[in-house]
């Protein structure tokens, strides 16, 4: 019987278990990066012999008591633990659907009337479905019809964009991560997936730790090209109305990101007056005087 998806990940985050993690004294050499599969049966208080067939495939239908208690060994977080559950048959998955997702007027309407605040909604591929004029000035390249996933990864303008890339593609795999558990008949996620692990190595490898975590609140170092560096603070929300979609909003602490986030804003808005005037001026060159 093939490996699980469940029996994949079992084993990837068995790999990013110390010893020491869990109180389990390390003595002589170790053949393995993280706890040894009796280790974790040991900690979950399962047999060896049932926890080796849940990493084999051969076991795909533990209790909730079983999933809390590796949970648990395995030293998950929310997300982490919900992914898992998810994939043991023990979370709701939601229905398949190939409709091209929207985003509701009445929050697209919100987020125009934060012209000091960037926000922008992720899909459930991390396509970015909608931005507000700040979050297009800030981000650049993360237009409606961009990817997250595809543009941290294969963009090379995202390695100088965030100060700290290793953190950020953590992240967005880890997010990413989540919402493939979560939607796993999802066309789309799959679509992106495939191509991102295609052309990048570095995914590649990423993918492989099975690391699985949404957005929440962090600080972004960001380096734009017109204003440097900014310091901004991210939070995430999940659209109720859109399973899988979230509003991610950006705001800076008073001080010079604060002022540099001003900044930003003011040439955006002296850009696009220029670019209306320049509209109106091609519009009028190019109709012919009446007689009268």
């Amino acid at each position: 019987m093939t490996a699980t998806p469940l029996g994949d990940y079992l084993r990837a985050r068995r790999d990013q278990v110390r010893p020491d993690d869990v109180g389990i004294p390390t003595v002589g050499v170790r053949r393995v990066p993280g706890l040894r599969r009796e280790e974790v049966a040991t900690t979950a208080g399962v047999s060896v012999d049932y926890y080796v067939r849940l990493e084999q495939g051969r076991e795909r239908h533990p209790s909730a008591a079983v999933l809390d208690a590796l949970a648990q060994a395995l030293q998950l977080d929310d997300d982490a633990r919900l992914h898992l559950y998810r994939l043991a048959g023990l979370a709701p998955v939601p229905a398949r659907t190939t409709s091209p997702e929207r985003v509701d007027p009445g929050l697209l309407d919100l987020m125009e009337r934060w012209p000091d605040t960037p926000a922008l909604v992720l899909g459930r591929a991390h396509d970015v479905l909608a931005a507000n004029a700040l979050a297009r000035a800030l981000f650049g390249g993360f237009r409606p019809g961009a990817n997250l996933l595809d543009t941290v990864f294969l963009d090379p303008a995202a390695r100088s964009f965030y100060v700290d890339w290793e953190r950020a593609a953590a992240g967005t795999v880890a997010g990413f991560r989540l919402l493939h558990g979560t939607f796993p008949h999802d066309p789309r996620i799959a679509e992106v997936l495939r191509t991102v692990l295609d052309r990048s190595p570095e995914l590649a490898d990423r993918w492989a730790r099975h690391d699985a975590r949404g957005k929440s609140h962090e600080t972004k170092r960001l380096h734009h090209p017109e204003v440097g560096e900014l310091a901004l603070r991210m939070q995430a929300f999940d659209v109720r109305s859109a399973p899988g979609q979230q509003l991610v909003v950006y705001h800076a602490s008073d001080g010079p990101d604060a002022e540099a986030l001003r900044l930003l804003g003011s040439l955006a808005a002296t850009r696009s007056a220029a670019a209306s005037s320049a509209v109106v001026v091609t519009g009028r060159s190019q109709t012919k005087p009446r007689h009268t």
